[in-house]
């Protein structure tokens, strides 16, 4: 894949291009609860350098939730609807095409903590406060950002969602997103101006 495909831009406004799969270098991995994940080659290398880098520090995460399938992604939106209602799924689901999901770039981590116990609901994770204020201080080191920023909302049209990340490739930019707090929508508006 091309480097400049490492920043594709897709959200609610930005739909997935229909060549996307035929230029990404996929692989298969199992995750430590044994489910079957598919993810980009290079995305997969440098979470396991962050992982590896997080457990020095007592700070354990797992891959959740990597690449989903259009009909994967519009079951899940369909059950946050009925779920919850149509608004909740709206600020944490997207529509199928439009789910940072489908590039496999995007993860969405859980966390282990030491009696095996999981924490993968965006609501539960919230409060795990300095797990993620670990996990967020390392992530440009190794090409990611965090994608739904607190307060950014209006920018990126999904609440704040500290366990999903997005590869970039480029660690300086990554640095720079992360330090300036910015989302990967300001990032691109500046860079194309």
């Amino acid at each position: 894949m091309e480097r400049k495909d490492y920043l594709i831009l897709v959200n609610k406004q930005n739909k997935l291009p229909d060549n996307w799969e035929e230029i990404v270098e996929l692989v298969e991995v199992k995750n430590s609860f044994g489910k079957i994940l598919k993810i980009e080659k290079e995305t997969l290398e440098k979470f396991n350098e962050l992982r590896k880098d997080l457990l020095s520090e007592w700070v354990d995460i797992e891959l959740d939730s990597v690449y989903r399938s259009l009909s994967t992604q519009n079951q899940l939106f369909e059950e946050f609807k009925e779920k919850y209602w149509e608004e909740y799924a709206s600020k944490y689901a997207a529509p199928a095409g439009y789910s940072e999901h489908h590039t496999w770039l995007a993860i969405d981590i859980c966390i282990k903590k030491e009696n095996w116990e999981i924490i993968s609901e965006n609501h539960e994770m919230i409060v795990e406060l300095w797990v993620f204020d670990k996990v967020h201080k390392k992530l440009a080191d190794y090409g990611f950002i965090l994608r739904y920023l607190d307060g950014k909302d209006d920018i990126t049209w999904y609440s704040y969602e500290p366990r999903h990340l997005r590869y970039i490739w480029d660690v300086n930019m990554a640095k720079e997103i992360m330090e300036k707090w910015r989302t990967l929508e300001e990032y691109l508006n500046n860079v194309e101006k």
